[in-house]
């Protein structure tokens, strides 16, 4: 059974540091049993990164909002992501962006900040967005036991790239419930045409190559820890101010 100061060493040994910014992908189930559970594990990952990091999890609503129900209320529309980002955005603290099928949840340095505005962007992960603000600040990634293949940061990349035919031409009209209870029209082009998934999978030798991965274990997980920047110079994608 692992314990909290179990993981602390195994994010340690990662090359993950308390001022980072650090975004996870996550599967509880990989990890194995935890002293505590999903609690501890966030416990834990809170303390390390709440004096001068910033912690975010993905917490998406892509499967739940749509035309049938276009609603998405950030206090009780679900994360369709796993059950450690679906505790994380109950907490006290953090915050959750607004946008009503790509949204984040962040705590730590600036994480008002790094949500803002989510809302007043019409696509996902565009420029100004918090995936894009990832980039920014030179984050990084770890996948806990999923694989790369699941990395909603570059369906971002993908339309800073402009990428033709990723996104649909009309737009959905979605609407957001904010924390005060105040309805947001947010209508939003919507991802089309599939396959990005595997993909982004097959770019793991590519990302190898240039530096770009750190493997390791938390508790039982495999775990992938990938450098925005550098995922990014692959693609072609560099920082803009």
């Amino acid at each position: 059974m692992y314990t909290a100061e179990d993981l602390k060493k195994d994010l340690q040994n990662l090359q993950i540091f308390p001022n980072d910014t650090l975004l996870i992908h996550s599967s509880m189930k990989s990890i194995g049993e935890v002293a505590g559970g999903a609690d501890t594990v966030l416990d834990m990952l809170m303390d390390y990164f709440k004096e001068t990091g910033l912690l975010a999890f993905p917490t998406l609503s892509y499967r739940d909002v749509n035309a049938e129900q276009p609603r998405f209320d950030v206090k009780n529309t679900p994360a369709c992501t796993g059950i450690l980002p679906e505790l994380f955005r109950k907490r006290c603290g953090v915050i959750r962006s607004l946008h009503p099928t790509h949204s984040l949840a962040a705590f730590g340095r600036d994480a008002a900040e790094f949500v803002a505005m989510h809302e007043t962007f019409d696509t996902p992960g565009a420029v100004g967005s918090p995936w894009w603000k990832l980039l920014q600040r030179k984050g990084k990634i770890l996948f806990i036991g999923t694989g790369i293949s699941c990395n909603t940061f570059l369906h971002g990349c993908d339309e800073w790239l402009k990428l033709p035919g990723l996104l649909t031409e009309s737009r959905q009209p979605l609407e957001v419930v904010d924390h005060n209870g105040k309805l947001i029209p947010c209508p939003q082009h919507r991802h089309c045409g599939g396959g990005r998934n595997g993909y982004y999978g097959s770019l793991e030798k590519l990302f190898d190559e240039a530096g770009a991965i750190t493997r390791g274990k938390f508790g039982n997980a495999d775990c992938h820890l990938l450098d925005c920047e550098k995922i990014c110079r692959v693609l072609g994608y560099t920082i803009q101010a």
